[in-house]
């Protein structure tokens, strides 16, 4: 006589545990949406700024950190490890990104300022498991790092869009090759250079087209 635990049954408990605990680390549209989580002014003018910075294709994150002005003080792009899309993963992916390039704002009592994350991803507009778990990894980032949690945007080979809210566009899209900033033309929603100084670029506010 054999004794032992069955590996199938075991297996599949793991399993369906681990797809519970994923599943808890997502966002619904709805859930965002009740957060109250801010939009940029000029979300067109953040998009087209940090596209042409990262150049995204499918599968990159581009983290950026607005400060009270809504001018860019920082941003990182990278391409997640996590083979599954798990918030928790994902929190951490941004987490690690924050930290190294900027310094956090724990000891502020309100957050100043605010980050915001642009997934080039496959796929059409529609919100996706994986949007959701970016959102909540967002979310939860932002708190660690004393941030307040901003915008989740999405860009597709149909364009980009503001998870969530009514703002998108047709340009940049998953597609496009980035414009280099010498090379905009000012007035139309991108950022000028950085000075010489280091000193945050300040983000036109024009009108989303």
């Amino acid at each position: 006589m054999t004794f032992g635990f069955a590996p199938s049954a075991t297996g599949s408990l793991a399993s369906a545990a681990d797809s519970a605990n994923r599943l808890a680390r997502v966002l619904a549209p709805a859930e965002w949406a009740a957060a109250g989580i801010p939009v940029p002014r000029d979300p067109r003018e953040v998009v087209n700024g940090l596209h042409s910075r990262h150049g995204p294709e499918p599968g990159t994150a581009v983290v950026a950190v607005l400060d009270h002005e809504e001018r860019l003080a920082a941003s990182a792009s990278f391409v997640p490890r996590a083979a599954a899309a798990d918030g928790w993963e994902f929190r951490n992916a941004l987490l690690a990104r924050l930290r190294r390039i900027i310094p956090h704002d724990l000891r502020l009592r309100t957050p100043v300022r605010t980050a915001v994350l642009l997934y080039c991803r496959a796929g059409d507009e529609r919100w996706t498991e994986e949007d959701g778990a970016w959102m909540w990894g967002l979310r939860d980032a932002c708190t660690l790092h004393g941030l307040r949690c901003g915008a989740y945007i999405t860009l597709t080979a149909g364009g980009w869009q503001v998870l969530g809210e009514g703002h998108g566009g047709r340009r940049p899209h998953a597609g496009s090759k980035p414009v280099d900033l010498a090379e905009l033309v000012p007035g139309e929603g991108v950022p000028a250079p950085r000075t010489a100084s280091g000193a945050a670029e300040p983000l036109r506010r024009t009108a989303a087209r």
